[in-house]
């Protein structure tokens, strides 16, 4: 990897791990600097299958996802403007910002739930990598870290997971396993990569095992 992104790159990408690791030092969502770190050793695996795509890119953006996210920032406009900032004092090209931007501010699942937005080469690799931390083992345990962060109650079989989401109601509470239900159990499915699908399979079937357990003993059934 590191025979792809130069001297002067890698000057930059350790700014920016300085930066966002201060942005979301306060983060107790599951969008924290581990999760992030997570994300680019992903993007990075990918990334060994994808020789055509630009590492640096892929690994700016992998830094740099959740910085203006919503669920982690009050003020996304302003977190925008801070991060154009930012990145324009690293003397970042025109070209380089605005091909970050386009990755970051339209992978996150809620943006594709009425029409899958078209992303790079590199918005995919990105994408994937995000979306491989949110299953899994890893994923299990942020979707309830990020749960009881919104005081969702964790589940009742009487509230059936919604079957149509939009960008509205996709940010309304809801039980954390029915999370599983209208996100999670989906994303094996519409990764973009092969790197991805191979490594989603088994993260999948590690999902499916702990909600059939988890409903088996809600119930008592175990």
């Amino acid at each position: 990897m590191t025979n792809r992104i130069t001297a002067q790159q890698q000057l930059i990408l350790n700014s920016i791990k300085l930066f966002v690791r201060q942005k979301l030092s306060h983060d107790f969502s599951g969008h924290d600097m581990a999760h992030i770190e997570r994300v680019v050793k992903l993007a990075e695996k990918i990334l060994n299958d994808q020789p055509q795509a630009d590492a640096f890119i892929v690994l700016m953006s992998a830094y740099l996802h959740d910085v203006i996210d919503e669920k982690v920032v009050e003020d996304v406009d302003k977190a925008i403007i801070e991060l154009r900032d930012y990145l324009q004092l690293l003397k970042i090209t025109t070209n380089e910002i605005n091909a970050i931007f386009a990755i970051i501010e339209n992978m996150s699942y809620r943006k594709n739930l009425l029409q899958k937005n078209e992303l790079s080469l590199e918005g995919q690799i990105v994408q994937d990598a995000d979306r491989l931390d949110a299953i899994g083992a890893i994923g299990i345990g942020r979707t309830f870290y990020y749960g009881g962060n919104k005081h969702n109650i964790m589940h009742d079989p009487n509230i059936p997971p919604r079957t149509k989401l939009n960008e509205d109601n996709y940010k309304q509470p809801n039980t954390v396993i029915n999370h599983f239900y209208e996100k999670l159990f989906l994303l094996k499915d519409i990764m973009n990569t092969d790197t991805a699908k191979r490594i989603a399979e088994q993260r999948h079937k590690i999902l499916v095992e702990f909600v059939n357990q988890f409903e088996q003993e809600w119930l008592n059934n175990d």
